[in-house]
């Protein structure tokens, strides 16, 4: 017997209550080639022992990233989290107090908010960071939405480099609002004229630096370019680790900068959850989404701190918040400014570099089979590989063979011609030893000296 507790006439009413006549009218606002056309593929009842034993089988296809060489990234890389991090995010202090909505109350909670807002800003090279976003693209659409409102305009323009996952949700955000989006197509090489395309109606371009096929680029003159035209540059980052390295966005004129913090204090965790980050210049903070926490001193002289600016829905009117997002990834937040307290600057940069040496280590490799070609001149941690054949079917090669090699492109832009381009990714946790197998494996399956 099916558990179905509402009769055919509760959901008349309640139809009726909502004013529609049928259910189909509450998913209008979904694009018909995203609604399914018949029903899912399940059984229709199972006991609970059944359905924990099949999702406990499909669960053992998985391979996990720590049981082999792992070169996965594309927006969510394998590094070391040292176990007091995990230690100290369980304390019940932090684990259950989750979000402040009488925020003086929660000095703790405030003040971790406070020195990871400021760890933010210093690596971003920004002046004013807030307390996180959900992740790296919602965090990058947010920007977007707060370019608008800053130049009065509505229409962005999107780098061909930008992670394809975080334009979709650029999309999906503008679609809603009507907004115009003008992505670039894909730029393998960075070397599109982003500056061409930049009119009078735009009101930001969004660049990815390190790019999603790991190219670095300089964003000042695009930054130049925007500010001559009142545009606004928004900066996209998917790699935290590489700020300790390369040059910060906000160094380069960047106005806004947002990227996903997952490489510091957060592990993989199949997908999530993830921590976005947004900083941004001290002009533009009361358009800023999300809270901001402030120092201050209470009425003895101490140090305090306060929620300064949390424009949500959840405090004032809908429509004047500067955005629907109704809450933080506090716990994420939270490991991310541990593990960068551990390392300090002298440890981020030793990381950054680490990260660096093993993938030009692995591209040097790589660089001696015949039958693979690193089509990137400039990368951090990340590069781009063309390999003999179909890119996806070697992933799958790979993985039979205990290896993690990569994600294909044409997951990522399925159907633009690039089947044959591999995204690998080399951090500190891989060994010499891994990169070997990887490049051996390589030399196997494309048939290369």
């Amino acid at each position: 017997m099916r558990y179905l507790p509402l009769t055919d006439q509760d959901r008349s009413d309640m139809l009726a209550r909502v004013g529609v006549s049928h259910i189909d009218a509450l998913f209008a606002d979904v694009p018909a080639d995203k609604l399914l056309k018949a029903r899912v593929d399940l059984p229709a009842r199972k006991t609970e022992l059944e359905v924990s034993r099949y999702l406990g089988a499909l669960a053992a296809k998985n391979k996990a990233a720590s049981s082999g060489p792992f070169f996965v990234g594309c927006g969510a890389y394998k590094h070391h989290v040292p176990a007091s991090v995990d230690h100290l995010i369980q304390r019940s202090e932090f684990l259950t107090s989750y979000t402040p909505y009488q925020p003086e109350v929660t000095q703790g909670t405030l003040q971790y908010l406070f020195e990871f807002q400021t760890q933010v800003a210093a690596l971003t090279g920004m002046d004013v960071a807030n307390a996180s976003m959900y992740d790296g693209s919602t965090a990058t659409a947010e920007a977007v939405l707060m370019a608008h409102r800053v130049t009065r305009r509505r229409k962005a323009i999107v780098s061909g480099g930008v992670h394809p996952h975080y334009v979709d949700v650029v999309r999906t955000m503008s679609h809603m609002a009507n907004d115009g989006v003008d992505v670039l197509g894909p730029d393998l090489h960075a070397s599109e004229d982003i500056i061409a395309h930049i009119d009078a109606q735009t009101s930001c371009v969004v660049v990815q630096s390190p790019d999603v096929f790991g190219n670095l680029r300089d964003l000042t003159p695009i930054a130049e370019a925007c500010h001559k035209n009142g545009a606004l540059l928004i900066a996209v980052f998917t790699e935290a680790v590489a700020l300790g390295l390369v040059t910060p966005p906000g160094d380069m004129g960047a106005d806004i900068v947002v990227g996903e913090g997952q490489s510091i204090g957060n592990a993989l965790n199949f997908g999530g959850p993830y921590v976005g980050l947004f900083a941004t210049r001290q002009k533009y903070v009361r358009q800023m989404p999300g809270r901001l926490c402030g120092e201050t001193v209470d009425a003895q002289g101490r140090r305090g701190f306060v929620l300064t600016l949390s424009t949500r829905e959840q405090h004032i009117r809908r429509e004047k918040a500067t955005s629907n997002i109704c809450t933080n990834s506090g716990l994420c937040a939270l490991a991310f400014t541990i593990h960068m307290t551990l390392l300090g600057e002298a440890g981020l940069k030793k990381l950054a570099q680490i990260n660096h040496a093993n993938a030009v280590q692995l591209a040097d490799l790589l660089g001696a089979v015949t039958s693979v070609e690193v089509i990137n001149t400039t990368f951090f941690n990340e590069f781009t590989l063309r390999v003999k054949g179909n890119a996806a079917q070697v992933v799958e090669q790979l993985a039979a063979r205990g290896i993690l090699g990569g994600v294909p492109v044409s997951r990522l832009l399925p159907g633009k011609g690039l089947d044959d381009l591999l995204i690998l990714a080399s951090t500190e946790v891989n060994t010499s030893d891994d990169r070997h197998q990887l490049v051996q494996a390589l030399r196997d399956i494309c048939g290369a000296a």
